[in-house]
């Protein structure tokens, strides 16, 4: 009977080893890129120099100061963190009806963006995030925190904003970086009259599932890339329920429908020719 006892109790100690390890892992997994971070590492090499010193020179008031310090690292932990943690609760509290209103905020704002800048002629390459993380390309980029916004968005892409050459890459609704450079398609079939923009939206779509969207700086013609695809020349209605399909839905079955109907829409359109291959 002891033996069981102390078994269960063992596995006990293990398994809450085990939840406070993933626990912790997650955590610095999550806040490894926040300045939350850069503060807490700096904090932390601080308190354990300030350690090395008291110990090596048996300095009793310091050790003590440390001892306080410690006793009240978890607030200081939540204090530091605080931005982060609110957007994490607040993501965790979210219901999937606030998720989809969240993403639906999301596209309104990009189209307006986006049409307007259609308008103008506007060049704009405007990146969304999906499963696939595009750090790499955040880093190497002029790094932001922005909620999504139409005219955020313009006067990114405004010919004289020092921003508007590259890609902005939008995660979950903020916008992250600004001149990000993507990596260009190097497919044979893109026709030669497509230029870098395109080429960059295309090159993404194969080497991410993000959903890229284009404003032709010549023509005005809005695109949308995924799955390495180009999807060109768009109409408002079309874009929309794109975007909807993609970002909200995420529905694969519908998805399909909608490449479908804009095939369709070309063909009628180009009066039986096969229209241009899309790259």
């Amino acid at each position: 009977m002891e033996v069981l006892i102390e078994f269960f109790t063992d596995w006990r100690a293990v398994l809450q080893m085990a939840l406070l390890f993933c626990m912790i892992y997650l955590a610095m997994y999550h806040l490894r890129n926040t300045h939350g971070s850069l503060v807490m590492a700096g904090l932390l090499m601080f308190i354990g120099s300030l350690w090395c010193l008291a110990q090596a020179l048996d300095l009793d008031v310091i050790s003590q100061l440390l001892e306080m310090m410690l006793g009240s690292l978890f607030l200081m932990l939540m204090i530091i963190f605080q931005p982060e943690l609110r957007r994490a609760l607040a993501r965790l509290g979210s219901l999937a009806m606030l998720e989809n209103r969240r993403r639906k905020e999301l596209i309104n704002e990009v189209i307006s963006a986006v049409l307007a800048m259609a308008k103008r002629k506007c060049g704009a390459l405007i990146v969304i995030e999906c499963k696939s993380k595009l750090q790499q390309l955040i880093d190497d980029a002029v790094v932001l925190d922005a909620k999504v916004n139409s005219s955020m968005l313009e006067s990114i892409f405004y010919p004289n904003s020092p921003l508007h050459d590259g890609a902005v890459i939008i995660r979950d609704d903020r916008i992250v970086a600004a001149r990000a450079i993507l990596p260009l398609s190097s497919s044979e079939t893109i026709s030669r009259r497509l230029g870098t923009r395109h080429r960059a939206a295309l090159g993404i779509a194969e080497e991410s599932d993000a959903v890229t969207v284009l404003v032709s700086e010549e023509s005005g013609a809005v695109c949308i890339g995924h799955d390495g695809k180009l999807y060109r020349d768009l109409s408002p209605d079309e874009l929309r329920k794109m975007l909807d399909t993609l970002i909200v839905q995420k529905d694969a079955g519908e998805l399909n429908e909608t490449i479908q109907v804009l095939n369709e829409s070309e063909l009628n359109d180009s009066d039986g020719e096969i229209p241009e291959e899309k790259a």
